[in-house]
């Protein structure tokens, strides 16, 4: 069977626009799948007179996770992974905290 194209301008125009569809799906299906890292945790334990900013301040200087964030979301940040409705804390308290 062959083909015989008509109007040759129009068919590269349609090969190109095709092409092209096909490129902007690939990468933005390639961005969704290699965009999420894994998140890994550490474990923190209080001790007597720590509070939620003293260790947020702390993760800012220490954990790459935390850089270039304000301490204000740091606290917050700690304080939705570990449910707390305070910002009190108890010696011994568990806390679980995102690093890289």
């Amino acid at each position: 069977m062959k083909l015989k194209i008509v109007n040759l301008s129009k068919f590269v125009r349609s090969i190109l626009v095709i092409l092209g569809i096909i490129i902007c799906i690939s990468l933005f299906i390639s961005n969704i799948s290699f965009s999420h890292t894994e998140t890994k945790y550490k474990t923190v334990y209080t001790s007597n007179g720590d509070t939620l900013w003293s260790i947020a301040k702390e993760e800012k200087n220490s954990n790459s996770y935390y850089s270039n964030k304000d301490v204000r979301d740091i606290v917050n940040n700690i304080k939705s992974i570990n449910n707390l409705s305070t910002s009190d804390l108890s010696i011994g308290q568990k806390l679980i905290i995102p690093s890289i």
